[in-house]
């Protein structure tokens, strides 16, 4: 079973921007997710994408006035935003979003990390710790934003089988299943070669969240949290450092 690291480097990155409708589109609708939680600099001006990709949400960040701070762990995806950052206040940084903490220099006032990049961690022992690594750099009053699905209920049957997206020329799927603590991703890629089909496959472990233990791990290190419906059936969770 791949790493996530190399599922996205072997797979999923190549064609990421592909899964996202495009790049103009997946930007504009980055740009009226942030736009509609109304995401304004305050004190400080920084800000962090934890697991930025191609900068869905960095780019909008940046251009609302933040300094940003993007790190991602697949420099694939990182190249596409770099040709995007042009005059921007964009700071891009290769490594595992787990350390981001060595790389902010001083407090925060908005952390992202959207998309499911939540999942990707390897146990909720991770997960804690990285929310105490936030609450550590975030400013009174900062935000901490993510969005994420919940796997706690699973599905069954023929619901494990996902139509990621397809085209003429390409299409993936992907298959669920679910062991305790993790669930199992089965990506499927067909890509037209010639007058035929080309398969690849590639499987990873992403973890079972559920919103209820999300929320209450926030709340123990002292956040204001609200849960809300996310874009494309995520759980979206805002937390916020009380000042």
């Amino acid at each position: 079973m791949a790493s996530v690291a190399h599922h996205y480097q072997s797979l999923l990155a190549p064609i990421y921007v592909w899964m996202a409708g495009g790049l103009d589109a997946a930007m504009a609708r980055g740009q009226a997710e942030m736009d509609a939680l109304g995401m304004r600099p305050t004190k400080s001006r920084l800000a962090v994408d934890l697991g930025a990709g191609f900068g869905m949400h960095t780019v909008p960040m940046a251009d609302s006035g933040y300094s940003v701070l993007a790190l991602d762990n697949s420099a694939t995806l990182l190249e596409i935003l770099r040709s995007q950052v042009g005059t921007r206040s964009i700071r891009i940084v290769n490594d595992d979003l787990m350390s981001f903490g060595r790389y902010v220099a001083g407090p925060v006032a908005i952390i992202v990390c959207m998309g499911d990049t939540l999942a990707h961690l390897p146990d909720l022992r991770s997960v804690e710790e990285l929310f105490a690594g936030v609450a550590q750099v975030l400013e009174e009053g900062g935000t901490f934003l993510m969005t994420f699905r919940d796997y706690s209920i699973p599905l069954e049957e023929s619901d494990r089988f996902i139509l990621v997206r397809s085209d003429a020329d390409r299409i993936l799927t992907c298959f669920l299943e679910y062991e305790e603590k993790a669930v199992i991703v089965h990506d499927i890629l067909h890509e037209r070669d010639g007058s035929g089909w080309r398969q690849r496959v590639s499987t990873y472990r992403k973890l079972r969240l559920s919103a209820d233990w999300v929320v209450c791990a926030l709340e123990s290190r002292g956040f204001h949290v609200r849960r809300e419906v996310g874009m494309a059936g995520m759980t979206r969770v805002i937390a916020t450092r009380p000042g």
